[in-house]
């Protein structure tokens, strides 16, 4: 069994915000891209992709991002975390990222993986209030079940019903891109996120 698997969540574009002049569409790939690089390259983990409600024209444009062999897949829109945790496989631990970080250092990946050694679920906190990405110990503890996780859950709503005072790991916080002043965050002087690169220079 592998111990440790990472899953990108890709949204449909539909309501998905982009920069003024980028389609939703073209955005979103972009971003997806590029984070699936980032978890691409770490060592010693196995990485998949999945697309919310994805149809199979979907599925097949997210899969033309990835390297052969990554396996891509539709998940539950009411469920989305928890459905493509499940779906990865057997693991010891598995790490659900948002499809919006696509300069998220791959470091903050294995202090989640490490905070799972004893807590059921860890988190890299974004600065908007929402979560990057959500580390999920197996198998799945049953309040974590029950807390129906996406991405836009609170942690102040994780911390209230937590059943232990470490059952939640949380990791450094983060940013996702999900506004015009998210994009100031994005360092020109680091290495990686090109997709997202080209694309807001207009190549």
């Amino acid at each position: 069994m592998d111990d440790r698997r990472v899953v990108v969540l890709v949204v449909p574009a539909a309501g998905t915000w982009a920069p003024p002049g980028r389609t939703a569409d073209a955005w979103r790939l972009a971003l997806a891209e590029d984070t699936y690089e980032v978890l691409a390259s770490l060592d010693r983990v196995d990485v998949a992709v999945a697309v919310v409600g994805g149809d199979d024209s979907a599925l097949a444009g997210v899969a033309a991002l990835t390297w052969p062999g990554t396996p891509v897949y539709s998940v539950d829109p009411t469920r989305p975390v928890l459905d493509a945790v499940e779906q990865t496989g057997p693991a010891a631990a598995v790490v659900a990222v948002s499809f919006d970080v696509p300069d998220l250092p791959g470091l903050l990946i294995g202090k989640l993986f490490r905070a799972l050694g004893s807590a059921d679920l860890a988190v890299t906190p974004a600065e908007d209030g929402s979560l990057a990405a959500i580390g999920v110990n197996i198998p799945t503890a049953s309040w974590v079940t029950e807390a129906a996780l996406t991405f836009d859950t609170r942690l102040a709503e994780l911390e209230s019903i937590k059943p232990r005072r470490h059952a939640i790991g949380v990791g450094p916080g983060w940013h996702r891109l999900r506004s015009n002043a998210d994009l100031a965050r994005l360092d020109p002087g680091l290495e990686g996120w090109d997709a997202t690169r080209s694309l807001l220079r207009g190549a």
